[in-house]
């Protein structure tokens, strides 16, 4: 991202979270809070932009719904925007309330951007600690659009600034009463854009001070990222708005080498999902435009 700059990603991908709340059926991922963080003005601008941008994203599409601006956006959301992050929330989440079962007390959430859970779920507030971890200013961002929505920051969530690409410190998380006990991490959208370098620095530091069992959730790119088009060039297409927006992606894996890079840091793939798994848990017999998103992968790994 630009330097003190909020992410520009976060507040599309709040977008298509929205839009999904709102309008789609049936529901993958039910975050019906993320309109609250955007305003009706500002969720009106967006759709006009997308709509307006059809042309980069299919032009073929844009001559056939140029009447139809409506089913411009949901083809722009449901093709382009949504199907990565609403599958990879689901499941994250998922994982997650198990892991609540299980014993866990600590949510650290790494790139938090706009997330919601804390205000989805007020009944963790006094059984769950939640540690937002993001770049500064994006937290700034975050901070004034609760304020201007009138939602108040449950006692349970943390705020934590810092850009964890270049530094990651636990001094500023045992500040604010985190503790060394079993803690679930969720890396979401993050791991593009770090290189394969910082992606396994950080995942070394992350689970050096924290028990065995603590485990975390996040997607990668596989080894064909930077080479595959996708549908309607869609694969393509993230790669060029993620450069265009000063949020380059760097980092793509095989299965084989993020196993590898996850051992080093002494963790084990608990669960895999390739694209295929994605589609058959997630976008199975939809009838609209959603689906798994080529070349994107869902683990939980868990520390040994």
């Amino acid at each position: 991202m630009k330097q003190n700059e909020p992410s520009l990603t976060s507040l599309i991908s709040a977008f298509g979270r929205a839009y999904h709340s709102k309008y789609d059926t049936p529901i993958i991922f039910d975050d019906f809070m993320a309109n609250r963080l955007i305003s009706e003005e500002e969720f009106s601008a967006i759709s006009k932009n997308m709509i307006n941008g059809i042309q980069f994203f299919n032009r073929e599409i844009g001559q056939q719904f140029k009447e139809a601006p409506a089913e411009i956006l949901k083809w722009i959301t449901q093709i382009q925007l949504s199907p990565v992050s609403l599958a990879r929330s689901a499941y994250c989440e998922k994982v997650l309330l198990n892991e609540i079962m299980l014993g866990v007390k600590q949510y650290v959430i790494l790139g938090a951007g706009m997330d919601t859970f804390s205000f989805r779920y007020p009944e963790l507030e006094h059984s769950l600690n939640v540690f937002e971890i993001d770049h500064p200013a994006t937290q700034e961002m975050k901070k004034k659009r609760l304020e201007t929505a009138e939602l108040n920051i449950p006692s349970n969530l943390y705020f934590v600034s810092t850009d964890f690409a270049t530094q990651f410190s636990y001094e500023s998380l045992s500040n604010i009463g985190f503790e060394h006990q079993k803690t679930f991490f969720s890396l979401l959208g993050v791991s593009y854009y770090l290189s394969e370098e910082e992606n396994e620095t950080f995942l070394h530091q992350l689970f050096a001070n924290v028990p065995s069992g603590s485990s975390i959730v996040f997607d990668y790119a596989d080894e064909n990222f930077f080479v595959e088009k996708g549908k309607f060039n869609r694969v393509e297409n993230m790669v060029k708005m993620a450069a265009a927006s000063g949020e380059p992606m760097k980092a793509c894996f095989s299965y084989q080498k993020i196993e590898k890079l996850l051992e080093r840091s002494g963790l084990l793939i608990y669960e895999h999902l390739s694209p295929t798994k994605i589609q058959e848990l997630f976008f199975r017999d939809r009838t609209d435009y959603l689906s798994a998103f080529e070349t994107i992968h869902f683990i939980h790994a868990v520390k040994k």
